[in-house]
């Protein structure tokens, strides 16, 4: 396995900074980046014949890559900036009614509930936001606990494979087997999942899943993706109507054709993909788990306080509560006074660390954290 310190040496970091939050944008390594940077002077270099003659068998060689290594088949999965524009194409296309409801969870990511908030207020529909006991126990209560909140009303489950604000592992596969064999449409936020945990798309077999390739991939920021069971490709409506909608009427075409854009980040993914081999990600992801669960037997140490679930809930990050705490100043006085990029939230009541362990980062970094803590709090 490669050693940490050359391989965060192929971070563009400000090494001044101890970086504890590669959950929130990821960070690209510089051989990545250059090859997005390739890819736009490219684009400049013959702007007609890149986006005229180009572009459509560009797009598909790199869907492809990115299909093999997510266990999707290559036209079932089309190119968005983020997960959030993936869910809200979801959110937006489908046709709610009056009295339908769409169950989700009170660990979801804010910025998908507010598309599902809209969605539903438009269509008439309900929200309903099944609050999950903390801490978790087994996936079998989990699953339990939110099927007691489906009724005859419930169209769609929105949940997420790993959470934003809670850093838990989902167990979406079981969840998405029993709503299928239900009836009810899956809808998964996988923001945190690719190259974070195992994801075989194949295997899941939701309806709908969106996923971020510039977080754990290390791709470019702008790079993330839509996946869309082909019994809803025919109904799924793309953000804009551009020559795609006239072009082979095709999912892929409607999603992908929608006038003069920058594809560099999308192109870059499979550099991306490559990276994560050449550089034996499976031992540097192990790594990284045996650092995140020591971090959380200590910060649970530190104050007291009971982790939020046993460790195979998380992978490379992990939330730990806090004592209560004024959070938005906790966050700039670590960042301020000792140089540490962490976020820490209000959640339920309660103030919240999220710690994230990624290829770069070393215990000397977790060391740091803990003696912030214990001189702040």
């Amino acid at each position: 396995m490669i050693d940490t310190d050359t391989l965060k040496s192929q971070f563009l970091l400000d090494p001044s900074v101890t970086f504890l939050n590669h959950g929130s944008f990821g960070a690209c390594p510089r051989p990545v980046f250059e090859h997005y940077q390739a890819w736009q002077r490219e684009l400049e270099y013959q702007p007609v014949e890149f986006l005229g003659r180009r572009i459509d068998a560009l797009l598909d060689d790199a869907r492809a890559v990115l299909a093999r290594y997510i266990g999707a088949d290559r036209d079932d999965i089309v190119f968005v900036p983020n997960a959030t524009t993936g869910v809200n194409l979801v959110a937006r296309s489908l046709k709610l009614q009056s009295g339908d409801e769409m169950l989700t969870t009170d660990h979801e990511y804010g910025a998908c509930q507010y598309a599902w908030q809209f969605a539903c207020e438009k269509s008439g529909a309900h929200v309903a936001r099944c609050e999950m006991p903390i801490p978790m126990t087994t996936a079998d209560a989990f699953i339990d606990h939110l099927w007691a909140n489906v009724t005859e009303r419930t169209r769609v489950i929105f949940i997420s494979h790993i959470t934003s604000p809670t850093a838990l592992i989902f167990p979406i596969y079981e969840i998405c087997q029993r709503a299928r064999s239900a009836g009810i449409i899956t809808v998964i936020d996988g923001a945190h999942a690719p190259a974070h945990v195992p994801l075989d798309l194949s295997a899941v077999n939701a309806d709908f899943y969106a996923g971020n390739c510039h977080k754990w991939m290390c791709a470019p920021k702008g790079a993330a993706f839509l996946y869309v069971h082909r019994e809803h490709q025919s109904w799924m409506e793309p953000a804009v109507i551009s020559w795609g909608w006239h072009d082979d009427g095709s999912f892929v075409a409607k999603q992908q054709k929608q006038g003069t854009r920058d594809y560099s980040a999308y192109l870059s993914v499979p550099a991306a993909i490559a990276f994560l081999h050449e550089h034996d990600w499976e031992s540097v992801q192990g790594r990284c788990r045996a650092l995140i669960r020591d971090a959380r037997q200590q910060l649970s140490a530190l104050f007291g306080l009971p982790p939020l679930a046993p460790p195979e809930w998380a992978a490379q990050m992990v939330t730990t509560r806090l004592p209560a705490c004024d959070a938005k100043a906790l966050k700039a006085r670590l960042y301020d006074d000792y140089r540490i990029e962490v976020p820490v939230i209000d959640w339920n009541d309660g103030q919240y660390l999220r710690v994230s362990m990624q290829g770069y980062n070393t215990r000397q970094d977790i060391d740091r954290l803990l003696t912030a803590l214990q001189e702040t709090l």
